[in-house]
């Protein structure tokens, strides 16, 4: 499929995979609107789009504003919803902020779709956050569904309103449960979106940083990978309905994933402690995806090693640190 010419909308679209997903859209001769409300804790920077920022439209809004996504769904092809409040710990302390952002409003852009553009194509950004802890690994789409903390039970609702509004409504949507996303543009000044983030930024500095426990398993998906798998799930009728895990190259444990990242970095020094108690309380453990089923469906796999991915992440932070900070 050509994307030239195709309108595309883009929610969260100054954040980290949204700035990455407009730029190869662009690239691809998209006409690409970003919705961005730039609320400092959300990760949104317009340094992100630096280089395409003619080239894009940018609307400065929140998409908890009803009225302001009625008018921006009208006339686009596909919608690209990565807005969201992804912070655990913000979850459990601002609970209903959360459910505002990850929830009512993701029903808010569906009934203006439904209302407005019902023939307008969506892809939601979800997380692995909505399974929880792990009953067995590698987590299949199978898995029971049992969020852990107040941030995953929002995206769950927000995801299964996109679902049921393909379902019900014939309003083609789908979801990518997306798996600790790093690489440039990613949000280094805090961990309210990653806590490599937060590594890659102290090593720069030259400080040390802290592994939290180290023993837990996961998986990481550098973000062009994730930018390519968008675009199978938009442009793919297979996907219409259907949820999909992402994952990444291989499975390493945080002690390992802190050597490989010092490794990039060619060095540096961090140090290991035990979890603090009010993360421990919603932490899920080990996990790691299977991702078969977009493999299978979509013919989307990871294309970028850890190794590789770490270092372009670092060679990115090294040059834009400022811009982040």
């Amino acid at each position: 499929m050509s994307w030239t010419g195709r309108n595309i909308l883009v929610t969260g679209g100054l954040g980290f995979i949204g700035a990455n997903l407009a730029r190869r859209l662009v690239e691809l001769g998209a006409r690409v609107t970003l919705v961005d409300s730039l609320i400092p804790e959300y990760g949104g920077n317009l340094f992100n789009i630096d280089g395409i920022e003619d080239r894009v439209r940018v609307n400065i809004s929140d998409v908890r504003d009803a009225h302001s996504m009625k008018y921006l769904v009208q006339g686009q092809d596909y919608l690209f919803n990565l807005a969201g409040q992804t912070s655990h710990m913000d979850s459990m302390q601002d609970p209903f902020a959360d459910l505002d952002i990850n929830a009512r409003a993701q029903l808010s852009i569906l009934e203006a779709c439904r209302r407005h553009n019902p023939g307008i194509k969506v892809v939601f950004a979800s997380t692995r956050q909505i399974y929880g802890k792990p009953d067995y690994l590698p987590v299949d789409e199978k898995h029971l569904l049992r969020p852990v903390d107040v941030n995953g039970i929002n995206k769950m609702a927000g995801e299964w309103y996109h679902i049921l509004y393909n379902n019900v409504y014939g309003i083609h949507t789908c979801a990518l449960r997306l798996t600790n996303t790093y690489g440039p543009s990613m949000r280094i000044k805090d961990a309210r979106q990653t806590f490599l983030g937060i590594w890659v930024r102290l090593l720069i500095e030259g400080k040390p940083f802290e592994v939290w426990g180290g023993e837990q398993l996961r998986d990481f998906t550098y973000v062009d990978d994730v930018v390519d798998a968008l675009l199978r799930a938009a442009t793919d009728e297979t996907a219409n309905g259907k949820a999909y895990n992402l994952g990444g190259d291989r499975v390493v444990s945080l002690a390992q994933l802190a050597e490989l990242t010092v490794a990039a970095h060619g060095g540096g020094t961090y140090s290991s402690r035990d979890f603090p108690a009010d993360r421990k309380r919603i932490d899920i453990g080990d996990y790691y995806a299977d991702y078969g089923l977009i493999r299978t469906e979509l013919g989307w796999a990871p294309r970028v090693g850890l190794e590789e991915g770490l270092g372009r992440t670092l060679r990115y932070y090294r040059e834009h640190l400022e811009r982040y900070l």
